[in-house]
């Protein structure tokens, strides 16, 4: 048996849901018990493309269904090291809720004065320029 030394773990891919002007974010928990906001967001599995992945993560946290509408961008997050997909969203069906208590908290639309207080250390800037073009200011 060999083992694979340049194993990397999955890449993460997440959704940026805009609906009704406001993102989605969730609000996670942490292995130590912090609790964190992003975006709906998971592993993207094997054989799966990140779009794919951030409709599926979506539907499994939140409840809700999404079609994606474009990649954003890629990166590897320079808080977790990860490479990251992030995938512009739009709401299809249901109502965001937390659907996986294990890995969520709470959930909540947040509008686009309120993002530097949810995410205090600044987004991608693909993301921010995305989220700058279509909520309103």
């Amino acid at each position: 048996m060999t083992t694979e030394t340049t194993t990397e773990k999955p890449g993460i891919s997440a959704a940026i849901i805009v609906s009704g002007g406001r993102v989605l974010m969730v609000r996670r928990r942490v292995s130590e018990g912090e609790l964190m906001w992003q975006f709906p967001a998971g592993g993207i599995e094997p054989g799966e493309g990140a779009q794919a992945a951030a409709v599926r993560e979506t539907l499994e946290e939140t409840g809700l269904t999404v079609k994606s509408i474009r990649l954003l961008g890629q990166r590897v997050h320079p808080k977790t090291g990860r490479a990251m997909s992030y995938t512009a969203c739009e709401v299809v069906d249901g109502e965001a809720r937390v659907a996986d208590d294990e890995e969520l908290d709470a959930v909540a639309w947040v509008a686009h004065g309120e993002l530097a207080e949810y995410v205090p250390y600044g987004l991608f800037g693909p993301v921010q320029a995305y989220l700058d073009d279509v909520l309103p200011n």
